[in-house]
C-alpha cells in the first residue's frame, strides 16, 4: 500500500470513463492501475445514467503515468464510443484524464507530467488529446467545456479545424479515432463532483437552480423573463447574469436511473466556494421554486477538509459544540447533506486521507481497551510507562472535553455555546495529540533496540551505534517531555470547567486533572530514566530543569482544580 513520506511525490488521477453499466468491462479498465508497482487504486464509482465512471488512484508521478496510459490503452479496446450514449458530456472512451497534486509536488511539475502523458497517448495510442487546465497550451484551452465542446459527434469537424488541431495525436477522424473518440489530460487543483438530488422530474427546474449557482450564471433576457428577448453586447454575443458562486460550474438533468431530476456541479476551489454553501444556497433557491432537496451524492473520492468543514458548518447551525471527534463531525456532514440517500456512503472508502491511512500507524491506539490492557501486561516491556502516561494524558483531555460538550448543551445555557465549544475544541486537540504520543513513545523505545542490534564488528560500526543509539536515546526524552508539554497545557481545559462548566459534571473535571497529573509525573520519570543514557550534558540538564517545572506547575494547577471541585460538591 502507499505510505506517504516526507519527501515522496504524490500525485492522485481521476480518469473519466465513458463506461458506467457493464461491469465486466469496468473492472477489467479499472484493475489494469493495480499492475502498476506503487500505484493504490482507491475507488472506482459508476454511473448507470451518465453511462460514466470515475476511478480514482494515487502514486508516485512515474508510476501513475504508466497506470494511466495503460487505463486509457484497456478502454480503447473495450469502449466503442460509436455506439456510446448517456446524460454526461463526453468526446471519448476515456473521455478526461486529470493528475491532481496531493503531496509534496507543485501544479507546474504536474503540467509536465500530463504533456509527458499526452505525448505518449497521442504517439502510441494515436488518440487526439487536449490538454486543459493547468496543462493546457493555449489560453483558450483551459476551460474543459471549449475542449469538449460538440463533444464526440462533433469531433469530425473539430479535428481538422486548424484552431483546435489536437495537442497530441492525429488531427483527423480516422477508424480508429471513431471507436476513442479524443481525451482531455489536464493537471488541475482538486475538484469535487457533487450531484444534488431534487423532488421534481423537472430537468428546466433543475436547470432554473442550478444557473442560480454556477458562476457562468445565466443569459439576459429583457425584462428578466424566460421569454424575454436576448440581450446582447455590441459584438452581437449575449449578455450573462453571473451566479452565486465562483469556481462552480452546473447543470440540470434527468436521472432515468432515480427517477428525479438532479443538479450537477463541478466545485473546482473548494476553498472559495465550499461544497457545504453550495448545498445550502441550492435549498434555498429550490424552496423559493416550490421544490425541495432530498439528498445528494459525491462522486468519487474527496478531502477530508470537505466534510469536516460541512460537519462543523452545520453544527454551527444548530448551535452545537464542535469540539466533538472528527467522525461524529462527518456523520453529521453525511446526515445534513443527505450523501447516504441513494446508496450507503462510507467515509472510510470515501475520504482520501481515509485511504491512504497504512493500518500499522497507530497500532496500540487502534487496539480495544482489553487488547491494550494485555498488551502492556505481557512480558513485552512496550508499550511501558510513557505510552501508559500518555493514554491517561488522553483520557483526562476526554473527559474535560465531555464536561464543554454537555455545558455545551445544557438546558438554558444556548447562549453559551459557542464559549464552551472553544473548550470542547481545545481538549480535542490535546487529546489527539496525546493519543499520537501513545504510539510515538512506544516507536522510539524500539528505535533504541534497533540501534544497539547495530553491527559492532569494527570501529566504524561501533561509531556508527553509538550515533544512532544517542540519536534514539535523544527522540525517546523528548516525546515524553511533549507528553508532559501536552498534559499540562490540557489542565486550562478542566480548570475552566471546573469553575464554569456544568455543575452536575463537576466531578469528571476533576478525575481528568488527576489523569493529567498522572501523564505529567509519569512521563517526567521516563524522562529522567532515559536521560541517564544521553551523552548531551547540557541538553539533559536543560530538559530536566524544564521538566521540574512542569511537574511542580502541573500539581499546583491540580491543587486548584481539586479545591474547587470539593468547595462546589461541598
Amino acid at each position: 500500500s502507499i505510505k506517504i513520506k516526507i519527501m515522496k511525490q504524490i500525485i492522485e488521477c481521476v480518469p473519466n470513463i465513458s463506461e458506467g453499466r457493464d461491469t465486466n468491462k469496468i473492472k477489467n479498465i479499472a484493475s489494469v492501475v493495480e499492475e502498476v508497482d506503487g500505484v493504490k487504486l482507491l475507488n472506482v464509482d459508476p454511473g448507470k445514467a451518465t453511462n460514466r465512471t470515475v476511478i480514482t488512484f494515487v502514486g508516485e508521478p512515474q508510476q501513475v503515468i504508466d497506470a494511466a496510459f495503460i487505463l486509457i490503452k484497456k478502454a480503447q479496446e473495450l469502449i466503442d464510443m460509436s455506439k456510446h450514449s448517456g446524460e454526461h458530456p463526453r468526446m471519448g472512451a476515456t473521455d478526461v484524464c486529470p493528475l491532481v497534486p496531493i503531496a509534496n509536488i507543485s501544479m507546474e511539475e504536474c503540467s509536465k507530467w500530463a504533456h509527458k502523458l499526452g505525448k505518449k497517448v497521442g504517439d502510441e495510442l494515436g488518440i487526439p488529446v487536449y490538454h486543459y487546465e493547468a496543462a493546457a497550451q493555449e489560453e483558450k484551452r483551459k476551460n474543459l467545456a471549449d475542449c469538449r465542446k460538440g463533444e464526440y459527434e462533433g469531433l469530425p469537424k473539430k479535428l481538422v479545424d486548424p484552431e483546435w488541431k489536437p495537442d497530441f495525436g492525429p488531427a483527423k477522424f480516422n477508424t480508429s479515432v471513431k471507436k476513442s473518440g479524443a481525451t482531455a489530460i489536464s493537471a488541475r487543483d482538486f475538484l469535487v463532483a457533487y450531484n444534488i438530488n431534487l423532488n421534481t422530474t423537472s430537468t428546466r427546474r433543475a436547470n432554473a437552480i442550478a444557473f442560480d449557482i454556477r458562476e457562468a450564471g445565466r443569459i439576459k433576457r429583457e425584462g428578466g423573463k424566460i421569454s424575454g428577448k436576448i440581450i446582447k453586447d455590441k459584438d452581437g454575443n449575449p449578455l450573462k447574469t453571473p451566479g452565486l458562486f465562483k469556481d462552480v460550474k452546473g447543470i440540470g438533468w434527468f436521472i432515468e436511473e432515480y427517477g428525479v431530476a438532479q443538479i450537477s456541479y463541478n466545485l473546482t476551489n473548494i476553498n472559495i466556494s465550499p461544497l457545504h454553501k453550495v448545498f445550502d444556497k441550492t435549498c434555498e433557491r429550490a424552496i423559493a421554486r416550490g421544490i425541495r432537496v432530498t439528498g445528494s451524492e459525491l462522486v468519487g473520492l474527496v478531502p477530508k477538509k470537505v466534510l469536516i468543514d460541512a460537519g462543523k458548518y452545520f453544527l454551527k447551525k444548530q448551535k452545537r459544540s464542535i469540539g466533538i471527534h472528527e467522525s461524529e463531525i462527518i456523520k453529521i456532514a453525511i446526515k445534513t447533506l443527505g450523501l447516504d440517500e441513494l446508496s450507503s456512503f462510507n467515509p472510510k472508502e470515501r475520504i482520501i486521507e481515509y485511504m491512504l491511512e497504512s493500518e500499522t500507524k497507530k497500532p496500540l491506539v487502534n487496539m480495544t481497551l482489553t487488547n491494550f490492557a494485555n498488551e502492556t501486561a505481557s512480558e513485552s516491556p512496550a508499550p511501558g510507562g510513557g505510552s501508559i502516561s500518555a493514554y491517561c494524558g488522553a483520557m483526562g483531555a476526554a473527559l474535560g472535553t465531555m464536561v464543554a460538550n454537555l455545558s455545551a448543551h445544557k438546558r438554558g445555557w444556548d447562549d453559551k455555546w459557542e464559549e464552551f465549544s472553544y473548550w470542547a475544541e481545545k481538549g480535542i486537540e490535546y487529546q489527539n495529540k496525546l493519543l499520537d504520543l501513545v504510539d510515538e513513545d512506544t516507536n522510539d523505545f524500539n528505535k533504541i533496540m534497533d540501534a544497539f542490534r547495530l553491527p559492532k564488528e569494527t570501529e566504524k560500526d561501533k561509531e556508527k551505534r553509538q550515533k544512532e543509539i544517542q540519536i534514539a536515546t535523544k527522540q525517546a526524552i523528548l516525546t515524553p517531555f511533549k507528553v508532559m508539554q501536552t498534559a499540562f497545557q490540557s489542565l486550562d481545559v478542566m480548570k475552566a470547567m471546573a469553575e464554569f462548566g456544568n455543575p452536575n459534571s463537576i466531578t469528571d473535571a476533576a478525575v481528568g486533572a488527576l489523569c493529567a497529573r498522572t501523564a505529567v509525573i509519569g512521563a517526567f520519570l521516563n524522562v529522567k530514566i532515559n536521560c541517564s543514557d544521553c551523552e548531551d550534558k547540557d541538553f539533559v540538564k536543560e530538559i530536566l530543569k524544564k521538566g521540574q517545572q512542569l511537574v511542580d506547575k502541573t500539581c499546583k494547577l491540580e491543587e486548584i482544580i481539586i479545591a474547587i471541585t470539593n468547595s462546589k460538591i461541598n
